[in-house]
């Protein structure tokens, strides 16, 4: 693992086609995860903030989501208790427009597979996403028809929307979600963790 860990961290498979985008930044993979962690937290892609910071949620998303969790920062960021495994390791760039490209599907083709063999004692996926949800997943549905299904999936599996501050309107549109979801995610966190 340490060898493929290495690998990652100096992966350069995406340099052209950042140099390209609007922010014309060099790769730079945040690698947040260790053997022996039983929490998997699937996401998209780092942001820009996270890019320059080298730690993963290092924004005001991760303040949601570490409440969404019911962890402290020490916690979340403990890679051998939880793994946050991104369907991109770098930040792939903002288009003209000063939005998110989404993450390169070389990404996950080349990585994902390994890396989540090695992480062989996962015992909760929480799935951040519409990326990471098809890819764990599979099917067609959307990020909101699959959120709403949560139950389907648990207790191994919990999808979430993103954490951002743009999905504050479908959290306030789907009380569900914090009357519902959030609660059970917190308890089987806790249990996993404990």
């Amino acid at each position: 693992m340490e060898d493929l860990m290495d690998a990652l961290r100096g992966c350069t498979i995406c340099a052209e086609r950042f140099a390209h985008t609007a922010t014309g930044h060099a790769p730079n993979p945040v690698v947040w995860f260790r053997p022996g962690a039983r929490l998997l937290i699937a996401s998209q892609a780092p942001g820009l903030r996270v890019h320059e910071a080298n730690t993963p949620f290092w924004d005001q998303s991760g303040v949601r989501l570490r409440d969404w969790l019911g962890l402290d920062e020490a916690t979340f960021y403990d890679r051998s208790r939880v793994a946050i495994v991104p369907m991109a390791f770098c930040f792939p760039g903002y288009d003209k427009a000063g939005s998110d490209l989404p993450p390169p599907a070389i990404c996950a083709r080349t990585w994902r597979r390994p890396i989540l063999e090695g992480l062989d004692e996962i015992e909760l996926s929480v799935l951040i996403g519409g990326h990471a949800q098809k890819w764990h997943l599979g099917g067609k549905r959307s990020v909101t028809e699959t959120v709403r299904a949560w139950r389907d999936y648990a207790p191994a599996i919990f999808p979430l929307p993103h954490p951002s501050w743009r999905n504050t309107g479908w959290l306030k549109r789907n009380p569900w979600f914090e009357a519902e979801v959030l609660p059970a995610l917190r308890d089987r966190v806790k249990e996993v963790l404990s």
